[in-house]
């Protein structure tokens, strides 16, 4: 939709120095006429957009132009300050405070109550009932927050699923929360390839002087190229039968159209996994209540695992 291009325009225009309109045309899959047509309509609109011509010309606004406050909307305002808040639940950083309280100030005085009742109705916390986070796991998320900031290399030690430890350097690029963890993205310079490295995994954490190179890959690149690399026939097929008692547990884990009720009230799930340590140690965490139906290796693997745990209790009277 149009409005939502000028928006956009506005916001890059905000954000950066200077664009190009064959860089906006890119961007937004249109004719440069268009943007030239775009930036007309959000001159009429009141903010002034500068062209300059020349091999380094391009729109900006003028230095002195200050936005309305009100081109952001109450749920703009909402959504900016919820983003910032679960940010600092695990950065702590006043500049984030700070920030949230400027949001805040320009809230209308008759929209307070409305702005600050929503905050009351949901909130995000990632870690489970009963636990806390350690002032050593805070102190690594700032660490290495800081280092992505300062574009600052990285040393550390790292623990692989076998419980291995290797000294690792690497560029720090993007923090990223996906699956209930948090990892980070970065260029690894012992294995010279982009590599995820899981945080609760990471020991004897060091920031070096050592620069990033500018010439990285972004997540979202890196992510995209993962997709056509990491296709469904890697993935293992899983089959597993669970008793009724744990039923409540599955639903929350697998989709419901992974799933099928039997006639005595246990559940077979039919699903996909890369198949790992935490495969094997979300199975096990099901104790009795779970019977592996296929693969017959996954299902070797839990039976000798089980044995051994047998035999760490069989002496007790």
């Amino acid at each position: 939709m149009k409005i939502d291009r000028l928006l956009a325009i506005i916001t890059i225009l905000l954000n950066r120095e200077k664009i190009s309109a064959a860089e906006l045309s890119k961007r937004f899959e249109v004719s440069v006429r268009t943007i030239y047509r775009d930036i007309e309509s959000i001159n009429m609109a009141g903010i002034p957009i500068v062209s300059q011509s020349g091999n380094n010309g391009g729109f900006y606004i003028v230095d002195n132009y200050k936005i309305n406050h009100q081109f952001l909307t109450l749920e703009d305002k909402i959504s900016i300050v919820e983003a910032l808040k679960n940010i600092n639940r695990f950065l702590d950083n006043k500049q984030v405070e700070l920030a949230i309280e400027k949001i805040k100030s320009i809230v209308p005085k008759e929209k307070k109550e409305e702005f600050d009742s929503h905050f009351q109705q949901m909130v995000i916390d990632n870690l489970p009932w009963g636990f806390k986070k350690s002032e050593k796991e805070n102190l690594k998320y700032k660490i290495i927050y800081a280092a992505v900031e300062n574009k600052k290399s990285i040393a550390f030690d790292y623990r692989n699923s076998k419980g291995e430890y290797d000294l690792r350097e690497v560029e720090p690029l993007t923090l990223v929360f996906k699956g209930f963890a948090w990892y980070l993205f970065s260029f690894c310079k012992l294995r010279n390839d982009y590599r995820l490295f899981k945080l609760s995994r990471m020991d004897n954490l060091n920031v070096l002087e050592e620069e990033i190179q500018k010439d990285k890959m972004s997540y979202e690149q890196y992510e995209s190229l993962g997709k056509n690399k990491y296709d469904e026939n890697k993935l293992t097929r899983l089959i597993l039968k669970f008793s009724d008692r744990v039923r409540y547990r599955i639903e929350d884990c697998f989709d419901i159209s992974e799933m099928k009720i039997e006639e005595d009230g246990s559940v077979i799930v039919d699903t996909h996994f890369f198949e790992d340590e935490w495969v094997y140690s979300m199975i096990l965490s099901y104790g009795e209540y779970v019977e592996v139906i296929e693969p017959y290796g996954i299902r070797k693997i839990i039976k000798d695992r089980s044995e051994k745990i047998y035999k760490i209790y069989s002496n007790m009277t």
